[in-house]
């Protein structure tokens, strides 16, 4: 492609100067277009200028969710540098991996990372890093101050990198998604038309901001239409739920996890909670229970499911509220730019009602990984990524995810997918969260075992959970073992972590 990308901000801020553009909770700072633009301007300059970043460069940020990150988002596009948004919940090897890899020229960190800021000092030098305080004094709003506003952006395409997201490395390294301007702007054009984003509409940010979740849904894409941002710093579920009823805040877009989903429906307020105002509430990042989806519906809230990944900038699929019902489970119809086959091991297209693997196609989509040439050559069939999302469409072309494909085991020479049997497990009064992998059994080659988290320690039996599958659940299916834990591992956007449960 060669057209141009065209700077948003900059462009709200010449026709709505003053209209709302972000707030950040924490620090209770409000910037209109105009005071953003400013900002992403001198940050443009200061990169450019103190720290050498011409077109191409990677520049790293480590940090809380903070305004800052999008004030750096798009500084990067006005240079043509290459955004790096790094995972704060890694370890320090992690992070030096990445670091290694992607060779960043310069590094932005909020104070509470100074630690891993020190210690990357071997791959990026003290020079070439800059302090931010979340709004307080710091060589960051020195910085700012001292600057002149860039008068000289630099034209950018749609097929260039804006952005490197990392995927979150629960199976070996990870690898980094090149995400264009080009997919951030088709994905923004569809989720205006499916989730009616405008000028008005006011998007409430939770998850991490190293994430594909937390930078484009919705952030991203209502800047797209000179709307306004609330940034949280991190995900609380009291706070959240707080947020959300606020009337004169007036959220319309937001969207969550499964697990924080389910977290505010076990708070004692969320009974009371009217939140219904709320337009678009949306999940994503793994298939939700459909007890979860249940109990936010009786409460007259529509979770409306979607389905994307990092690799597709986000939302690919989405269900209208008009067949939240109807379609109850399912992750909806694909949005407009985007082409879907649900094929078999061999690559044929399977027909509606058959589980394979989901194939995805279109502007949307990532043109590789960073560094992988090979990866990126074995993650595309024809032009086809490969998603390794193990799915299902029905006669009308909606979509079910029924597990991921590695998440899947193999029981006496049956498939059992997880996902239909934590399902189960989730109607359990007094279970908050379940989780099901295969382990090794000597009989059957695998079987199922279930962790379980319970509301109130002890009330129910390991007996009772298999009475409960055995009405449900074909036998091969049945979990032959059931642990009762505390709680079970996530990563930092809430996503259950399963290769962390224990197998021995």
């Amino acid at each position: 492609m060669s057209t141009i990308a065209y700077d948003w901000i900059a462009h709200h801020a010449r026709f709505a100067p003053d209209s709302p553009a972000m707030t950040d909770v924490w620090s209770d700072r409000a910037f209109s277009y105009a005071q953003m633009n400013d900002r992403v301007a001198r940050l443009a300059t200061v990169l450019r200028q103190r720290f050498g970043v011409e077109r191409g460069d990677r520049v790293s940020m480590i940090a809380m969710n903070a305004t800052e990150h999008f004030e750096m988002m798009f500084a990067c596009q006005r240079i043509g540098a290459i955004f790096l948004p790094l995972n704060w919940r890694l370890a320090q090897p992690e992070l030096d991996f990445i670091v290694t890899d992607a060779r960043p020229r310069a590094l932005l960190y909020g104070s509470d990372f100074s630690a891993q800021a020190l210690a990357l000092q071997s791959l990026i030098p003290a020079s070439q890093q800059l302090r931010f305080d979340y709004g307080g004094a710091s060589p960051y709003e020195d910085a700012l101050a001292q600057a002149t506003p860039l008068a000289d952006p630099v034209d950018v395409t749609l097929d260039e990198t804006w952005l490197i997201l990392y995927t979150s490395g629960t199976t070996g390294r990870p690898k980094g998604a090149l995400i264009t301007y080009g997919m951030i702007l088709f994905s923004s054009i569809n989720s205006i038309q499916k989730l009616e984003i405008t000028a008005s509409s006011r998007g409430l940010t939770v998850m991490p901001l190293f994430h594909a979740g937390g930078l484009f849904l919705f952030a991203t894409f209502i800047f797209h239409m000179g709307g306004s941002n609330f940034v949280m710093r991190s995900f609380d579920a009291a706070r959240t739920l707080t947020l959300m009823a606020d009337r004169a805040l007036a959220v319309s877009h937001l969207i969550l996890v499964p697990t924080q989903f389910i977290m505010m429906s076990e708070l004692p307020e969320f009974a009371e909670a009217d939140i219904t105002h709320v337009g678009w509430v949306t999940v994503g990042g793994a298939a939700a229970p459909l007890a979860l989806l249940e109990k936010y519906l009786a409460k007259g809230i529509v979770l409306q499911q979607g389905w994307g990944m990092t690799e597709t900038a986000a939302m690919a699929t989405v269900l209208s509220k008009r067949m939240s019902r109807d379609k109850l489970g399912s992750c909806g119809l694909p949005v407009l730019h985007t082409r879907m086959r649900i094929v078999d091991p061999s690559g044929a297209d399977l027909p509606a009602g058959q589980t394979g693997e989901l194939l995805i196609k279109g502007p949307t989509v990532t043109p590789g990984y960073w560094n992988r040439p090979e990866e990126s050559a074995k993650s595309f069939t024809d032009g086809w990524l490969r998603t390794g999302d193990a799915c299902q469409f029905d006669e009308e072309g909606y979509l079910y995810v029924v597990d991921r494909i590695k998440d899947m085991y193999i029981s006496g020479g049956e498939n059992v997918y997880p996902l239909e049997v934590e399902n189960v497990l989730h109607r359990i009064p007094g279970v908050v969260e379940a989780a099901v992998i295969g382990v090794t059994d000597p009989k059957w080659g695998e079987v199922g075992r279930a962790f379980i988290v319970l509301r109130e320690p002890g009330s129910i039996t390991e007996s009772q959970v298999l009475s409960h599958c055995e009405a449900s659940l074909a036998r091969y299916k049945i979990p032959k073992q059931v642990r009762f834990v505390s709680e079970l591992p996530h990563n930092a956007t809430g996503k259950l972590l399963k290769h962390a449960l224990p197998r021995d």
